[in-house]
């Protein structure tokens, strides 16, 4: 109109029923340029103005899970499904409001851990904001509703000793000896799971003193690390050393650094029930998950005095997570007086 172009998305999926909308909102559009009635702000045409029509909730969020599906990983998008049933149960074919949002959280908390409803609530937060951005609702009702989270005490880290006495186990076990070096990098790095799991030789640097975490091996797949940013690690000299000795058996660049036994990638899952519980039975050492190695690195760190914001450089933390989780273990955490004795 007048030389401009305009675009226009009505958020719904790729199927028959929907390409019948959109010739219809075509044909609107058509009618109302050639009769002067063109409306540019295209709120028009986004929405379904027939009196009394609200989109439901399910409808609402089946349209964020087509317009999500190529944004998330196949095992995030899992966790939208799913909650598009508990929607169904709830609400059928009725719209979410200000009135119901709140009892449909309670209902959620006694089928859920309080956790995991606090994450589906973010998730239904931004499908209702993305929904007011397309004009689908006017309103997003989930906006001021909170899921409180308990108080949770982490566990101890393990022990220099445990540590120590873990990963010789490790080497003298026959049948889990494979995995020694790749515990002893876990321990000495505080790197995640699937960091370890999914380095290759390519990322490391010339000397071997140097680890680009940029890459990660979750879930059977490849993909960026959790934060989706990377991070240099200067590596300790034992680890540079068990690195050096490893770098004899690198098939090329591109080779993992911790294969599994068969080839491929390490399951983490498998190693964990399998490998990982038989070491500590036989240490008699109490269980702690594998993610417990992180743990044990970011905490003998701040111990040992290390500049907490370094150590969040290091294993690519949140910064403000990690003042929060381990604010016990700072050596600058200001201190009460004793101003009264």
């Amino acid at each position: 109109m007048h030389g401009e172009r305009y675009t226009i998305s009505l958020g719904l999926p790729d199927d028959a029923i929907s390409q019948q909308i959109a010739a219809q909102k075509a044909h609107t559009i058509k009618m109302d340029i050639l009769s002067g009635n063109f409306d540019s702000t295209l709120k028009k045409y986004r929405a379904d103005n027939r009196p009394g029509k609200t989109i439901s909730a399910v409808k609402l969020f089946q349209h964020f899970i087509q317009y999500k599906a190529k944004q998330v990983q196949p095992r995030t998008l899992e966790k939208y499904h799913g909650l598009v049933s508990w929607l169904d149960e709830f609400y059928g074919d009725r719209p979410a409001s200000a009135k119901n949002t709140e009892e449909f959280i309670h209902w959620l908390l006694e089928n859920l851990e309080a956790v995991t409803a606090k994450e589906r609530l973010g998730l239904l937060n931004a499908c209702w904001e993305w929904g007011m951005k397309e004009s689908l609702v006017s309103e997003n009702p989930w906006q001021e509703l909170k899921v409180r989270l308990k108080p949770k005490q982490m566990p101890k880290p393990f022990t220099l000793s445990e540590v120590k006495t873990i990963i010789q186990a490790f080497r003298d076990h026959s049948r889990c000896q494979h995995y020694a070096d790749y515990v002893q990098f876990k321990f000495e790095t505080g790197c995640r799971t699937g960091e370890a799991n999914g380095l290759r030789w390519r990322h490391l640097n010339h000397d071997f003193s140097v680890v680009w975490f940029g890459e990660a091996h979750t879930h059977r797949q490849f993909k960026d690390t959790k934060t989706g940013k990377a991070r240099d690690f200067k590596l300790a000299d034992s680890t540079v050393a068990m690195l050096k000795q490893r770098s004899a058996e690198a098939s090329s660049s591109d080779a993992l650094v911790f294969p599994a036994p068969k080839g491929g990638a390490i399951d983490e899952g498998n190693f964990a029930e399998r490998e990982w519980t038989t070491i500590l039975e036989v240490c008699d050492i109490t269980y702690l998950r594998p993610y417990y190695t992180r743990h044990t690195f970011i905490s003998h760190c701040l111990e040992r005095g290390m500049n907490p914001v370094n150590v969040a450089q290091m294993t690519g933390h949140n910064v403000k997570t990690l003042f929060e989780r381990y604010a016990g273990l700072i050596q600058s955490t200001p201190k009460a007086p004793a101003l009264f004795s």
